[in-house]
């Protein structure tokens, strides 16, 4: 027997029965979930509850399946860690008809390909690796559709939308999060996809809570509710550079730190913001550039599928060159930050922006 994603999945599915189910719409993508731990399923729909979906079918059903960690006799190849980090924490192997990744850490196996989405080891230890599973196979449909990946956070006003891109440790999510004190909606934390449409360059998000440090915390009044007393008595004098590199981080819950109904998954893509600011860098500025010119800017936007992306074997191969990149932004505005680093103000410039 060739080995297959269908054939190593089969004896876990027909060994692990998953009667527990969630249904959840990721925009107008469905994904039933189901498990054989209901602890996991109602775990995730605590996290997912602003996207439950009631009734209508499903274009992917992910299983989850709850157990110690399996082997699977296979060449695995590394994923080399990124630059300044040492841990190798993934590997995979690609099969004709898909991919499996292991995760060496904790143990997790992800098996995905044709209609197969199965997480696979000890998913109540690591319901975060199953929410981005999910999120994955949402990020594969649009892109299998010809959208392109963006590393950028993203916020709304009245369905017209920002991107919020930046290069390392410049703080997209943060400013997000103060834009949103302003009256926008949430669109994504750490990843867009842009997409053409009738109505023009749409951006979508991912159903994924910020992730924020501590410093995040303290600086918005909104996210107060988050951190506990006795983490904000510990964090609240330390210094500021120290504050910032703090790799604490907590889960922020949009309707909780906001109210319902302010989670939008989908926009017009009216404009991209790349954070090129630094800290004491003097009067900040927000100008509007040539994309095309400016292509030192893109690797700050410019965002690659990682190993839970695969196309498919009938499926062609996409452009994620920097042309196909520069050719989607002719149709939206892109704005330079510059300066110093100062939140509140460039929320309030980029919230300008958006409602004009």
């Amino acid at each position: 027997m060739s080995t297959t994603i269908k054939n190593l999945a089969a004896p876990f599915v027909e060994r692990f029965p998953c009667p527990y189910e969630l249904r959840l719409a990721l925009g107008g993508f469905g994904v039933d979930v189901r498990s054989n731990d209901e602890r996991l399923i109602l775990w995730l729909k605590d996290y997912f509850r602003d996207f439950l979906r009631a009734s209508g079918p499903a274009l992917c059903e992910v299983l989850a399946i709850e157990c110690d960690p399996q082997t699977l006799e296979l060449d695995y190849l590394v994923k080399e860690p990124e630059p300044g980090k040492s841990k190798i924490k993934e590997e995979w192997a690609d099969l004709p008809d898909g991919r499996v990744v292991r995760k060496r850490l904790t143990g997790m196996l992800f098996l995905f390909g044709g209609d197969c989405h199965l997480a696979l080891g000890p998913c109540l230890d690591n319901p975060n690796q199953i929410v981005n599973f999910i999120n994955n196979r949402f990020i594969e449909y649009k892109l299998n559709q010809g959208c392109l990946l963006g590393h950028a956070a993203g916020v709304s006003w009245r369905g017209d939308g920002l991107a919020l891109a930046g290069f390392s440790g410049m703080g997209k999510s943060t400013l997000a999060l103060h834009m949103m004190n302003l009256g926008l909606n949430f669109v994504s934390n750490d990843r867009v996809m842009l997409g053409r449409g009738e109505a023009g360059l749409t951006m979508y998000g991912v159903a994924k809570m910020p992730r924020v440090n501590p410093g995040t915390v303290l600086n918005n009044p909104s996210l107060s509710a988050v951190m506990p007393d006795e983490d904000r008595a510990a964090f609240k004098d330390l210094p500021i550079e120290e504050l910032w590199s703090l790799e604490h981080k907590y889960d922020a819950f949009i309707d909780e730190c906001y109210g319902a109904g302010r989670f939008d998954l989908e926009a017009r893509a009216k404009g991209l913001a790349i954070l090129n600011w630094k800290r004491g860098g003097g009067e900040l500025t927000v100008a509007q550039v040539d994309i095309g010119k400016r292509r030192d800017l893109l690797p700050a936007f410019m965002k690659s599928t990682g190993l839970f992306y695969d196309s498919g074997t009938d499926m062609p191969v996409p452009d994620f060159s920097e042309d196909a990149y520069v050719a989607f932004l002719k149709d939206c505005t892109v704005l330079e930050v510059t300066g110093g680093a100062d939140f509140e103000r460039a929320a309030e410039e980029l919230t300008k922006f958006l409602k004009g």
